[in-house]
């Protein structure tokens, strides 16, 4: 294709008052001839890269010449064989080089200009001076004059900094600087006649006018340019370097055969294996996490709307019935109390505690100034993709709101972090449980991940410390646990109940009597290891529900200072709901499954230690 869109750069120190309407002006102009590229405007004077077809670009040379406050400009020209520039940017800004320093400017201090002709005979007679490129390193990458030094700056900004680093001998020898177009020399000029160097001089026209009219004689690489070219070889024809979009590091055809490169994604400079971006991701998610917990959300006062929702079981229920019964927060009288006082709503509108409830109905009970009981926030994450969130739950921490509980919860605190999503449980743990937790990030994967739980697919194991000693290394328990739940929110044996199997291996025996257990459930019941460790006279230490003395206590969450429930669910492994291949997540052992440790003497018996059991065996 023959070039034919013009490119144009050019630059002006001088002082310009007509900002507001010299924009204006050049904004319509630039629309209307389809001029694209960026137009920068301060009191100090204009800096211009436009590009288009030559008879618009030269009405644009027109109408800047002729303001008195610009004048005649000189400008560099190049051609291409397409548009270089997304856009049409006119902007005013502070300064046409942003430098900050306060006092800078041309004709604020003495910098010579010195030609390209005069700077390729000082180069060819091999003249004692310093040449200096003040661009920043992405630049220097791509091309630079043989011995130029190089003042290692990301951005022109940095340079007043970079100047204070230079060698002393630099100050009293000849001097010369350079950049793209000669504009930054116009500025790094007068700073370093300032700092006390006393022969600076600028390349005029920056090394675009030094390809112009010298060719590329002791100049080795492309030059950058600030448009879609990248950069100019020394005919000012694009070359084929590239500009990685993720990182904006600029590239060399060489760098772009790397595998590491996909357009607008990565590149050798930005790229991250999965492996070590999936470590950072959970280390940023992490201190995310820990901030959410920190303080616990549900213990600062805030109102709450409770929704209580009738099962098919409470059908025809006097409302404070049913309340006692399924919400198991307070005594009847106490529901009665919270009814009376209208905190109890149908629909928006208060109840009367004569009123029947039906089955799918939801009421909600208002708590003002609720303040949930503490918790334990340490939630870790283990694993992230796009698909599935597997975490470490630490006990007590309800998986959901339930009960006291509404923001102290494992959803609560993950929602926080990953918001806008809404993480979805894939099977849960008791409050008092500790372990690993798989959830799901979106609908579609829940869809797939969850049926492998009911199916039984899914292999989970638990580690558990007991009170007692079993009478074999090795056994198992196939009581059938009931398929209701109690009024008291328990689940417990019933012949006629759901069939439940659950295999155990002794894993160490301690001496203060109790047992640690490797625990497999076979099957997924509500409570199924604490229940059938109980009905073995094998309950678990620290369990509030299932107690060592044989009695069945109210179903409840631990508070944080209670000693723990000794149970956690270790490892467990799926089909991974994404890339349908196994996989599996575990975890080391608690404090407490250690032989040191020693359990709190309120989860112990009373009258003592549970004796030694014997295992149930169903084979």
């Amino acid at each position: 294709m023959q070039p034919s869109v013009l490119n144009i750069a050019a630059y002006k120190f001088t002082r310009i008052e007509s900002l507001k309407e010299l924009r204006q002006g050049l904004r319509n102009l630039c629309q209307r001839a389809k001029l694209r590229g960026t137009i920068l405007m301060a009191p100090e004077g204009i800096n211009l890269f436009v590009a288009g077809d030559e008879p618009s670009v030269g009405r644009l040379l027109e109408r800047l010449e002729s303001h008195d406050e610009i004048g005649p400009l000189d400008v560099k020209r190049s051609f291409t064989a397409y548009q270089p520039f997304n856009r049409m940017l006119v902007k005013v800004k502070q300064e046409i080089i942003a430098f900050g320093i306060d006092g800078v400017g041309p004709g604020s201090g003495d910098s010579r200009k010195i030609s390209p002709a005069e700077l390729k005979q000082w180069l060819d007679e091999g003249r004692d001076f310093t040449l200096l490129d003040t661009r920043n390193d992405y630049e220097v990458k791509l091309g630079a004059f043989e011995n130029a030094e190089v003042p290692h700056i990301d951005h022109f900004r940095d340079f007043p900094a970079a100047v204070d680093r230079f060698p002393e001998a630099w100050r009293d020898k000849p001097l010369v600087m350079y950049c793209t177009g000669g504009i930054r020399c116009e500025k790094a000029g007068p700073l370093m006649a300032m700092r006390g160097f006393r022969d600076v001089r600028q390349l005029e026209g920056g090394i675009l006018k030094y390809f112009e009219q010298v060719g590329q004689d002791h100049y080795r690489g492309d030059c950058f340019v600030f448009d879609q070219r990248v950069a100019v070889d020394a005919a000012l024809r694009e070359t084929g370097a590239a500009q990685c979009y993720a990182c904006q590091a600029i590239l060399t055809e060489d760098e772009q055969q790397s595998p590491t490169y996909v357009k607008d994604v990565s590149c050798p400079h930005c790229y991250c294996p999965p492996e070590e971006e999936q470590a950072a991701r959970l280390v940023e998610r992490q201190a995310a996490l820990d901030a959410a917990g920190d303080p616990l959300p549900g213990s600062l006062p805030y109102d709450n709307l409770r929704p209580i929702y009738v099962p098919a079981r409470c059908d025809g229920m006097p409302l404070v019935d049913f309340l006692t019964s399924v919400a198991q927060a307070g005594s009847p009288e106490w529901w009665s109390a919270e009814v009376n006082a209208g905190r109890l709503q149908y629909a928006g509108r208060r109840v009367d505690a004569s009123r029947r409830v039906e089955p799918g109905q939801r009421y909600d009970h208002a708590q003002p100034n609720l303040v949930e009981p503490d918790v334990n926030a340490g939630v870790e994450l283990l694993y992230e993709d796009e698909a599935i969130v597997v975490v470490r739950k630490p006990a007590p921490l309800p998986m959901h709101p339930c009960g006291r509980f509404n923001r102290n919860t494992l959803s609560h605190l993950l929602n926080q972090v990953y918001a806008p999503q809404q993480l979805r449980n894939a099977h849960r743990l008791d409050s008092n449980t500790s372990g690993v937790v798989v959830l799901t990030r979106t609908r579609r994967m829940a869809q797939r991940l969850q049926p492998q739980f009911s199916q039984g697919l899914v292999e989970k194991r638990y580690r558990a410390r007991v009170h007692g000693s079993p009478s074999q290394d090795t056994f198992r328990c196939t009581a059938a646990i009931s398929k209701e739940t109690a009024a008291a929110g328990i689940k417990l044996l019933d012949a006629e109940g759901a069939a439940s199997e659950t295999e155990f291996q002794v894993a160490q025996r301690f001496d203060d009597g109790t047992t640690l257990l490797d625990v497999r459930p076979v099957t997924g019941r509500t409570n199924q290891i604490r229940l059938h460790l109980w009905s073995l006279g094998l309950p678990i230490v620290g369990d509030p529900t299932y107690r060592p003395d044989g009695r069945v206590t109210k179903q409840q969450a631990l508070d944080a200072e209670d000693p723990p429930m000794c149970l956690q669910s270790c490892s467990i492994r799926f089909t991974h709901p994404a890339t349908e291949q196994p996989v599996e997540f575990s975890i080391g052992p608690p404090e407490w499954a250690d032989a040191s440790w020693r359990p709190d003497p309120k989860s112990l018996p009373l009258g003592g230690r549970v004796g030694a059991a014997v295992a149930r065996d169903d084979s």
